[in-house]
C-alpha cells in the first residue's frame, strides 16, 4: 500500500512538472522566432540604406571628379605668323593662315603646323587676331569655326595709304573637337611679321 501511495505521488509531481515546462519551452520558442524574424527585416532594411549611401556616395565621387576636371582645364594661345616683314599672299584660293609661332600653348590645343586649334573641351571660347598689311593688295580674314565664318577683318586697296592694320575679336560657343582658325581670302594678302600680325584664344568658361 505505502510503496502504491509513493508512485502515485510520484506520477502527479511528474505531471505537474512536464504542465509547468510546456508553456515555458512554447514561450522561448515563440520568443526566439519573432526575434529571427525582426533581426531579417532590420537586416532588409539595413542592406537597403547601405545601398542607397553607396549611390549616393557614386554621384558624389563623379560630381568631385567633374568639378576637378572642369578646374585643371586650362586652355590659352597665341601665335604670330613669322616672317621678317615680306608678304604672305596673295593666292589664287582661299588659304588658311599657319601662325607658326607659338608665344603661348597652354593645353597644347593650338597647332603650329596646320594653323587650326581645336577645342579640347565644351564652353565658351574668346578669340581674337590682329593684322598688318600693305596698300598694295586688299585684305580678307576669316574667322572660321568648322566650316562656317564667324567674324572677319577686312581692307580694300589703296594707293596713298602704305599700310593698314586691323582685326576683329570673338566670342564662341564650341563644342569638344570643333575646329578655329583664319582663312586668308583669295587675292589678298597680309605682312608676315611675329610683332603684329597674330592669333589668340582662351577658354572662358568650360559647359
Amino acid at each position: 500500500m505505502k510503496s502504491t501511495i509513493l508512485l502515485f505521488v510520484s506520477m502527479f509531481w511528474g505531471l505537474i512538472l512536464a504542465q509547468d515546462d510546456t508553456p515555458e519551452i512554447e514561450k522561448t520558442s515563440g520568443t526566439q522566432s519573432y526575434d529571427t524574424c525582426d533581426l531579417l527585416k532590420e537586416f532588409g532594411a539595413l542592406r537597403e540604406k547601405l545601398g542607397v549611401m553607396e549611390t549616393r556616395l557614386k554621384d558624389s565621387e563623379n560630381q568631385i571628379l567633374e568639378l576637378k576636371k572642369k578646374k585643371t582645364t586650362k586652355v590659352a594661345f597665341s601665335a604670330a605668323i613669322g616672317g621678317s616683314g615680306e608678304p604672305i599672299g596673295p593666292f589664287n584660293t582661299d588659304t588658311t593662315l599657319i601662325y607658326k609661332t607659338v608665344i603661348t600653348n597652354i593645353g597644347n590645343a593650338y597647332n603650329e603646323h596646320t594653323g587650326i586649334f581645336g577645342a579640347p573641351v565644351t564652353g565658351i571660347y574668346y578669340f581674337t587676331f590682329h593684322y598688318h598689311a600693305g596698300g598694295g593688295h586688299p585684305v580678307s580674314l576669316v574667322l572660321i569655326k568648322n566650316s562656317q565664318s564667324v567674324v572677319t577683318a577686312y581692307d580694300n586697296q589703296t594707293l596713298n595709304d602704305g599700310a593698314d592694320n586691323g582685326g576683329n575679336a570673338v566670342f564662341v560657343q564650341l563644342q569638344q573637337g570643333d575646329q578655329v582658325f583664319v582663312r586668308l581670302g583669295a587675292n589678298t594678302h597680309v605682312w608676315g611679321n611675329n610683332e603684329i600680325t597674330t592669333f589668340s584664344g582662351f577658354l572662358v568658361n568650360q559647359d
